[in-house]
């Protein structure tokens, strides 16, 4: 299905702005936001003059502002006519093991990653259905699957809950045309995980995005990015011990 425009938040840096970048490959039209209003004009410019076809329109949104999330997607929608596809990708990353005093660290997380996805979820639902059209995309993470330790103990459990989310969204839009993907990527390099050392099967960014809208465009209900070997990996992680699960994160 042509889905012809992208609405993506977080997409100032990291994947946001990496799949915005292949989107634009595409000639797609794209709203993009994020809170580094200055990045999204240098990611415009650079977009309108590499792949001309494409059309940028940027706006600024903390997604922890929720009022302002349904603010600036109805922009995006009056401003385009129709929103096509809604990428909720705007994410953090911070945490600790909890009990060591870095409860704020991970309290935020918990509302950016889960409590903000939720709120950025019911705006885009309002709008497609509204149009009785839309797919809407959530990005997950490969940890998911279990639980991790330290930093990562507080980021699996919010990307759990938006792969269970995504789920109850499809089962409450059986029969519908509106389509909901959950994508999982693996270890891709970017600025949420730049001091993470242990990283297995690591990707650059490029192509990491890269893969991420090849298996965004399968409209799949879920789908691990890249493929290849997060896609087999999943069924060793699900029945690893936890002594194996220790020496990640």
């Amino acid at each position: 299905m042509n889905r012809q425009t992208i609405l993506i938040t977080g997409a100032s840096s990291g994947l946001g702005r990496g799949m915005a970048i292949e989107y634009a490959k595409q000639g797609k039209h794209l709203a993009l936001c994020a809170r580094r209003l200055g990045n999204l004009e240098l990611l415009k410019t650079s977009i309108e003059a590499d792949y001309p076809d494409a059309k940028v329109s940027i706006k600024s949104l903390d997604v922890n502002d929720h009022e302002a999330v349904f603010r600036v997607f109805h922009e995006f929608k009056a401003e385009f006519g129709q929103l096509d596809r809604v990428i909720i990708n705007a994410g953090m990353g911070k945490g600790a093991s909890l009990g060591k005093g870095f409860s704020h660290a991970n309290v935020a997380t918990a509302q950016t990653n889960f409590v903000a996805a939720v709120v950025q979820a019911e705006a885009a639902m309002e709008i497609f259905r509204e149009q009785n059209a839309g797919h809407l995309v959530t990005i997950s993470s490969f940890s998911a699957l279990r639980g991790f330790p330290r930093a990562l103990t507080v980021y699996a459990a919010t990307k759990a809950a938006i792969t269970t989310l995504s789920e109850g969204l499809r089962v409450d839009l059986l029969g519908t045309p509106i389509k909901v993907s959950c994508i999982h990527p693996g270890f891709i390099r970017s600025e949420l995980n730049e001091k993470v050392k242990n990283m297995p099967f690591l990707v650059d960014l490029e192509s990491g995005c890269r893969s991420l809208v090849k298996e965004i465009d399968k409209e799949k209900p879920n789908s691990f990015a890249p493929r290849w070997p997060w896609g087999m990996l999943k069924w060793v992680v699900r029945i690893a011990p936890l002594s194996f699960l220790a020496k990640m994160g």
